[in-house]
């Protein structure tokens, strides 16, 4: 996976009409807003009892494919209390674990069986999900067929969104005109997508331009303007800019700074090559963790000290992270690839046991990251032993568990071993997640083994497999199998293949926090 830094600048946005502008907040619903007047998030509502028994009858449901309808409508069968708000934390808790298809199944849900009235907020999360699950072009249909009543910043803004999320220019412009045109452009938060947009495709021409007509309308600055202004100055190795954007937002009393505010001032001064300032920024970041999302913030730091290769601050800051908080799974996927950035082996498998004697939950990415060290240094025996081991304790090995370990024979020379782990990769890729693509170069070396060896019918089985498991395309399959019998080039086929991920795959813990369009945290 791709190292992302800039994404919870560019996607997070400042909250009115019930968005909020910190992390792990649900946007644009009728409850938020009205939590948000009585200086109250939904966090601090408690889950009733009924909450929580219907959330554990979906929570188990992870295959985006499966439906929870079933079950939602079982529960109200069987006399269980449901009520709209209900509804709406559900959808927000389903959004922060990326379960983008239940909640909008839950949406659907919620309006077509249970006949509850959707607010202009629930129209703009439907019109999120749908662009998240089913793509840009019917998110527009669905924007199209929204009430004229319920037509309002919410909807156009989750708009503006969907646009900036695929990149089309054009027509986020054109939605940012609407909003003008409308006169709802009155405060940063359309301004920040569309920045944040422009800062993505590299046009700092039409950045520029942008933030002087938020100056020239009166619009002020919020903290994620502050953070795309330096991110962006930082990007074209401004060093003064980012001096300036720092200090004014600090001078700024309408801003409440949090950690993000520094963190993000922080990336943008190491990617100036300016550690000394980074490490002050870190500093202040720390200094201002707190609440109940502060595991987000450790797990977060805890990383970009990693990064600026400070493992001192990371097991420092690890500490204080388990005596001042519950450790869940996706804190444990940050620490241990951090530590092994510092090719900490046995730091990073006392933290595994830790992990291990802790957790009922078998999160195979945790254990995945110790197969790629261990395949990386050539390891191969002591992988497959503790993969022996990962199945004793009932953990299932996926695809990138056998995929590590095929890189790591045919590194150590052993095609043989690495074309049977790969095709193990294979077959227990699912169709369904399409997460996972292998390195091209991997492939072509599976089917030069296939070649030496002289086995046609071998090299067949396995271009299927790829083919039936959705990783490569018909016309791939054809090209594949035409090149391997007539003694071209195998790579030349393999273009649109590319890695997902590397062993020890640090994309997801050494990113941003991940947030999405609507400035929800994922944790």
């Amino acid at each position: 996976m791709k190292v992302v830094r800039l994404s919870s600048i560019l996607h997070s946005i400042k909250s009115h009409f019930g968005l909020r502008n910190s992390l792990g907040v649900s946007s644009y619903s009728i409850t938020t807003a009205t939590y948000e007047r009585r200086g109250l998030t939904l966090t601090t509502k408690k889950w009733s009892d009924s909450m929580r028994l219907i959330y554990r009858k979906i929570s188990p449901i992870g295959d985006p494919t499966v439906s929870i309808v079933p079950v939602l409508d079982q529960w109200v069968q069987d006399g269980g209390a449901i009520d709209k708000e209900t509804i709406q934390v559900m959808i927000k808790e389903l959004r922060s674990y990326k379960r983008f298809a239940h909640a909008l199944q839950m949406s659907m849900w919620m309006t077509d069986k249970q006949s509850f009235l959707p607010s202009a907020g629930d129209a703009a999360v439907r019109l999120d999900l749908i662009s998240k699950v089913q793509g840009i072009e019917q998110a527009e249909n669905y924007f199209n067929s929204i009430p004229e009543k319920l037509r309002a910043l919410p909807s156009y803004t989750a708009l503006l969104n969907c646009y900036a999320y695929v990149r089309d220019v054009e027509k986020a412009e054109s939605t940012m005109d609407k909003i003008r045109e409308l006169g709802l452009a009155k405060w940063p938060l359309a301004y920040n997508i569309l920045l944040g947009l422009y800062h993505r495709i590299g046009n700092y021409e039409k950045l520029v331009s942008l933030i002087h007509k938020m100056e020239e309308d009166g619009i002020g600055w919020d903290r994620f303007t502050y953070g795309i202004r330096s991110t962006a100055y930082a990007a074209v190795s401004d060093e003064e800019g980012v001096d300036k954007t720092v200090t004014r937002m600090e001078w700024d009393t309408s801003v409440v700074l949090d950690w993000t505010s520094y963190s993000t001032a922080a990336s943008a001064y190491a990617k100036l090559g300016l550690l000394d300032k980074a490490l002050a920024m870190m500093e202040k970041s720390e200094g201002l963790v707190s609440g109940k999302r502060s595991n987000t913030a450790y797990e977060y730091v805890i990383t970009q000290y990693a990064t600026y290769g400070k493992k001192d601050d990371v097991l420092r800051l690890w500490k204080v992270y388990k005596e001042k908080r519950k450790v869940f799974n996706k804190g444990y996927r940050s620490v241990i690839p951090s530590v092994l950035k510092f090719d900490d082996l046995e730091c990073a498998e006392r933290i595994f046991e830790e992990w291990e004697s802790e957790n009922s939950h078998y999160d195979m990415r945790i254990p995945n990251y110790l197969i790629g060290a261990y395949c990386i240094k050539g390891l191969l025996e002591k992988a497959e032993t503790f993969m022996d081991r990962i199945i004793s304790k009932g953990g299932k090995l996926d695809e990138f568990s056998w995929y590590y370990l095929a890189k790591g024979y045919l590194h150590n020379n052993q095609p043989k071993k690495a074309v049977e782990k790969m095709k193990k990769a294979i077959a227990v890729c699912d169709v369904c997640h399409k997460r996972w693509k292998p390195d091209k170069e991997v492939v072509a070396a599976c089917l030069e083994y296939f070649k030496q060896e002289g086995d046609v019918e071998e090299a067949g089985n396995f271009i299927n497999l790829l083919g039936d498991k959705n990783i490569i395309s018909v016309d791939v399959q054809d090209s594949l199998m035409n090149n391997f019998l007539h003694e071209e080039p195998i790579l030349d086929a393999l273009s649109e293949l590319n890695a997902d991920d590397e062993l020890v795959g640090d994309g997801e813990a050494l990113s941003e926090p991940e947030v999405d369009r609507f400035g929800n945290n994922s944790i």
